[in-house]
């Protein structure tokens, strides 16, 4: 209801200014109405012209009842309504951080300093590779390859490329565990290359979740890329 009012006190220049001219339009038709009918001789004559006032009169009644209304609308009922208007409030995103404003060593830093990720469901526990969102070029582990073996000094490649990109973090996670690790990261586009290297040297024999996450400079994270690996002891002689 009050949308409708709005619209009379936002346009009220323009109805003034249209009725106006609908007014002057049949005031004029008004006093031609009247002057053929002071000059009418015969009854027809007559009868015509008392018919084209009448219609003239009645539309100015109409018009000015218009202007009327309007006046009385948006001069003292709108005012008397309750303002509604919409407050935005801004939220404060605490993990928003200009790229320009991060250096390489303090990224290193803040990323190492993650002990813990948030917990995920015990149904995520069980996903497999399926539901990550590996693209190539884009958000992608080339190797190591999903399901394959690995021991020591691992070298992570792929691609860590996204629209206003802000940074990449690689985390892990035993299959059997809640909460992801970050164990590199970094604040440099990665078209397709090397990310960083994994030592698994202190890791116990066991089958790992590994997984890229990008986040832009807005500190939104895409959908993570997630492969699944076995460590295998770092004692056994690797077979050639």
């Amino acid at each position: 209801m009050q949308e409708a009012l709005r619209f009379f006190q936002a346009y009220e220049i323009w109805i003034y200014i249209l009725l106006g001219s609908v007014g002057i339009l049949y005031l004029r038709k008004f006093f031609a109405a009247w002057q053929e009918l002071q000059g009418a001789v015969f009854g027809l004559e007559r009868e015509n012209a008392q018919g084209r006032l009448n219609q003239a009169a009645s539309i100015l009644i109409l018009v000015f009842s218009l202007m009327a209304a309007e006046f009385l609308l948006t001069s003292f009922i709108l005012p008397s309504l309750p303002q509604t208007t919409l407050l935005f409030t801004p939220t404060v995103n605490l993990l928003t951080t200009p790229t320009s404003t991060i250096e390489a060593a303090e990224m290193g830093q803040a990323m190492m300093g993650l002990a813990t990720q948030a917990t995920t469901t015990s149904g995520d526990l069980l996903s497999s590779t399926s539901s990550s969102q590996c693209i190539a070029g884009q958000i992608f582990i080339s190797s190591p390859q999903n399901g394959s073996e690995v021991r020591g000094i691992v070298e992570i490649n792929g691609s860590a490329n996204i629209p206003n990109f802000g940074f990449y973090k690689i985390e892990m996670r035993r299959a059997d565990e809640a909460d992801w690790l970050t164990i590199l990261a970094g604040n440099q586009i990665q078209p397709d290359g090397l990310l960083g290297t994994w030592n698994t040297v202190l890791l116990s024999p066991a089958v790992y979740q590994l997984r890229l996450v990008v986040v832009d400079n807005q500190g939104v994270a895409s959908p993570p890329c997630e492969i699944q690996l076995s460590v295998a002891s770092n004692t056994e002689t690797p077979q050639p």
